[in-house]
């Protein structure tokens, strides 16, 4: 394939990322390879919700699927990453909602179909924005499979898992206490309650007894309340009946203040008596515990308020009144009519709708529920099997696992519009309950169930029903399914990935898929929650636009371990942007020395010389390092690896090295290196792919390369004919050399133009061999005037000193040294190499360490302690001349 045009002078972000996705799309290279020998990896991209733009915590999720996906295409799998969205019911219905509002318009007066158009047509506008981003981010998604949580497919789905749940006897409908949404005016599962800490009081209000008991004194008995508007519904007091202190007065009669009715004194389990005063009124309507103990003790249920929050017909005359405000006229009819003891200010955990923000109401409701316990012992069961999820990180196992023992029934019904209609009707003469795929044959005799089902009831089919399910013979399900890898935060266990494994498990008897990576959620640089209300959310595309994506990209994937909340910065971000730079202008070097070069090969082993040597066998080392880093999910480190070999291995010293052979004279060896340079630079390009692939596929496509796309180009291997550990310690030796000699000149303000004298003492013969043959890189790094290396060299009185393993480097610098300044600086060597001399002794003669520690990291502790040692006994040594010769 023809070369694109020559890369420009200065790393543009948006120069590299104009128009490259559209080409990717026109190529083709996102569709799975159709390669049926090939491995299938498959991910199904967890569907964002059709309410906004996506935000950051999308951008990082999406980032490291696709990384994933690049990497595991490049490697010859045969990927599919499937794109959809989620219809969001109350979240989407409440924006719409909200919208219709603005121009003074109900869903109520547009009625149930004209207002499912009106969700439809915002629906549409906010899945385009969504692509869009997409497109921005780069995301290889396969979009011929794109799907959305109301499609014919998806709610085919939906409604064989209800039907046959229904048959199994798991879903059923009946009359509970569920929370409430008097916004939205709908039921909320249990997890979708959020607690926060309110101002409130307890209310200590008298209930007389009716045929005039006294106890302790008094005509009354003494009841705290929080919530004095539901006193409408109380139906009894309730006592522990281990509590010796009222078992005179179980069964007497009180009266509810304000309505003057009588309810009895009774005795349950359920009451604290070490709580408060050891009694509590019963209010079933409207308390899940109150509920129970109604249950257990045949109470009547009084609901007191109607779905909006507003009190209802069993109010008395408070009657219409929001309950609030009810509250307040409630608190001063106590005290005006001597009911009111007296009122305690507290601060309590109240519940509020994770979307629309209000206070939840306990409310009795007639719902349809999923009886959880058998599908959530058949989930934990399954993880002491070979077909268990992995948790990334392992230990949020125990959170899903903690979660499912303590399941109760999951309210799956919505008072919504917006949604998966419930499958079931209602027989307008007899009453009878049909539950079928379809609407029975005599429909006009039916009418179907108004509600909807939880948005989660069908996000919950996703790694299935989005590859074909429940249509077992399709394509994409036989070879897809189960999915290899799911990326989604550890905030959803409990709404999302919980909920995947039981389906899955019941209805595919597979595990939905193999690993779950979660990370964590992303924070202001101060590490607090992004929201609206701190005004501290950052746009994800705002970043793209300043930085580029590949900064923004290359941020989200290496911020942070798994599983861990991570900050935003944009420090780190511009620090992004200088990494590519360095990466963009490291490549036109390379580039701009290739000349008509066609295609990178390598020269034969023989003709390698100890840079080339070096640098291919430090480049199967990271390629070997990174693969299995991405096996692990490990990015953070597999992003260092890349960042430490690009900075320091591949710019700092191999092109810098480079630059040696190609000015001077010897044609053979200029073609030797132009090609070790294309090679080691294509191989960094496709490791870096999976992580910035906008800047990777531009410079790729700069270079000489075979193939349309680095997108499909085949990703690095290991070859171990180019692991080379004498060429690795040689170089290792030629840069601490270096290094020593730059630092020296720095400190004695001896710029690099300065003539010196480089005197190398050792006696170690096989260094001495690596410093004379490699003179030419010495010469090019060090600037020396004249060279000595060997045993005998000697060291004039004024010269600065530095210590690398098995030698001593000195520079004779008389008129620049301050001697007592070069003491000082030598002793502060010698403290350093005694420490870490002491540390290494400390950790080698801790029992433990060496008994459980891998045998090579010992082994590497006990060379670090006798390379130190060496250190340090050879600046004892100039020490004690430096001292002699004052």
């Amino acid at each position: 394939m023809a070369k694109e045009t020559e890369m420009s002078t200065k790393y543009d972000h948006n120069a590299v990322e104009s128009g490259r996705y559209d080409k990717w799309l026109e190529q083709d290279v996102f569709k799975p390879s159709g390669d049926k020998k090939a491995k299938p990896y498959s991910i199904v991209l967890p569907p964002p919700n059709v309410t906004g733009k996506l935000h950051l915590g999308h951008a990082w999720d999406t980032t490291l699927q696709d990384m994933l996906i690049r990497q595991k295409r490049m490697l010859g799998y045969d990927t599919v990453w499937v794109p959809g969205m989620d219809h969001a019911g109350i979240a989407t219905q409440a924006k719409v909602e909200a919208k219709l509002r603005e121009q003074g318009i109900s869903r109520y007066d547009l009625g149930r179909e004209k207002f499912v158009e009106k969700v439809w047509e915002w629906k549409d506008e906010y899945a385009a924005t969504i692509k869009k981003q997409w497109a921005k981010m780069g995301l290889s998604l396969d979009y011929s499979r794109e799907r959305f949580t109301l499609d014919d497919g998806l709610s085919k789905a939906v409604r064989k898992v209800f039907v046959d749940l229904y048959k199994q006897g798991l879903i059923y409908r009946g009359q509970y206490i569920i929370n409430w949404d008097p916004q939205a005016q709908t039921a909320l599962s249990d997890i979708e309650v959020i607690h926060k800490d309110d101002k409130g009081a307890f209310y200590h209000v008298k209930y007389p007894f009716v045929d005039g008991t006294k106890f302790n004194g008094k005509d009354y008995i003494e009841i705290a309340t929080t919530r004095p508007e539901t006193m409408f519904g109380d139906v009894a007091v309730a006592v522990n009946p281990d509590d010796d202190r009222y078992k005179d007065i179980v069964g007497k009669k009180i009266m509810v203040p304000l309505v003057k009715r009588e309810i009895p004194i009774i005795a349950d389990q359920y009451v604290d008596p070490e709580f408060g005063t050891g009694m509590v009124k019963i209010t079933p309507a409207h308390d899940p515990n109150d509920f129970k103990v109604g249950n257990r003790h045949d109470l009547k249920r009084i609901n007191t308020m109607n779905g909006d929050a507003t009190m209802n017909e069993n109010a008395g005359k408070y009657e219409g009144m929001d309950r609030f405000e009810a509250r307040k006229a409630m608190v001063n009819d106590l005290r005006d009519q001597g009911y009111m003891l007296k009122i305690e200010p507290i601060v309590h955990a109240v519940g509020h709708s994770e979307r629309t923000g209000v206070q939840v109401e306990s409310r009795l409701s007639t719902q349809w529920f999923v009886k959880m316990k058998p599908l959530a012992e058949k989930a934990i069961k399954n993880q002491s099997t070979d077909d268990k999820v992995n948790f990334v990180p392992e230990r949020f196992e125990h959170t899903f696992t903690q979660w499912m023992e303590n399941i109760h029934d999951w309210v799956i019904s919505r008072q919504l519009w917006w949604g998966h209609r419930i499958p079931a009707w209602y027989n307008k003469k007899t009453g009878e309950t049909y539950v079928g795929m379809e609407a029975p044959k005599d429909a006009e005799n039916w009418e179907q169930d108004h509600d909807v089902l939880d948005t989660w009831f069908s996000s919950a089919l996703w790694p299935f029903s989005t590859l074909g399910w429940p249509n077992e013979d399709s394509e994409d399900f036989k070879r897809y399914f189960p999915t290899n890898t799911l990326v989604t935060g550890y905030d959803i266990i409990f709404f999302w990935v919980s909920r995947m494994i039981f389906q899955s498990l019941t209805f595919t008897k597979r595990r939905p898929f193999k690993d779950v990576l979660l990370h964590g959620l992303m924070r202001d640089s101060q590490g607090r929650k992004m929201s609206k209300s701190l005004g501290n959310g950052i746009d994800p595309m705002d970043v793209i636009d300043k930085y580029g994506v590949d900064s923004l990209r290359w941020f989200l994937a290496t911020g942070n371990t798994a599983g861990q909340d991570v900050r935003f910065s944009y420090e780190k971000i511009e620090s992004a942007w200088n990494f590519i730079n360095k990466l963009w202008n490291a490549s036109r070097y390379v580039i701009m020395n290739l000349g008509d070069m066609e295609k990178p090969e390598l020269p034969d082993s023989s003709e390698w010389n100890l840079a080339d040597r070096w640098i291919l066998s430090k480049l199967n080392n990271l390629v070997n390092q990174v693969t299995d880093l991405f096996e692990k999910y490990n990015f953070g480190e597999a992003g260092r690896a890349l960042y430490d070999f690009i900075w320091n291995d591949f710019c700092d010293w191999y092109i810098e090295m480079s630059k040696e052979t190609l000015n001077g004279e010897d044609v053979k060896a200029k073609e030797n290196t132009r090609n070790v340079l294309a090679y080691v630079l294509d191989k960094i390009l496709k490791l870096m792919h999976p992580m910035m692939p906008f800047v990777t596929e531009k410079i790729w496509l700069t270079m000489p390369h075979e193939g349309k796309s680095i997108v499909v180009a085949p990703y690095p291997v290991n070859h171990d004919e180019f692991n080379d550990a004498k060429a690795e310690k040689d170089m290792s030796a030629l840069i601490e050399l270096i290094k020593v000699v730059r630092n020296i000149r720095a400190k004695a303000n001896a710029p690099m133009s300065s003539s010196i004298d480089l005197l190398i003492k050792t006696d170690n013969d096989e260094l001495k061999n690596i410093f004379e043959e490699n003179k030419h890189y010495i010469d090019r790094f060090c600037h020396p005037k004249e060279l000595s290396v060997g045993s005998d060299v000697q060291a004039p009185k004024l010269s600065m000193t530095g210590i690398i393993t098995d030698a001593e480097i000195s520079i004779p610098l008389a008129e620049l040294v301050d001697l007592d300044e070069e003491i000082k600086r030598i002793q502060k060597e010698i403290e350093n190499y005694t420490f870490e001399v002491q540390r290494a002794e400390k950790k080698l003669s801790n029992e433990k360490f060496v008994a459980n520690a891998p045998e090579q990291v010992v082994d590497a502790e006990k060379e670090k302690k006798a390379d130190n040692q060496s250190k340090l006994d050879a600046a004892k040594e100039r020490l004690e001349e430096i001292k002699s010769q004052q």
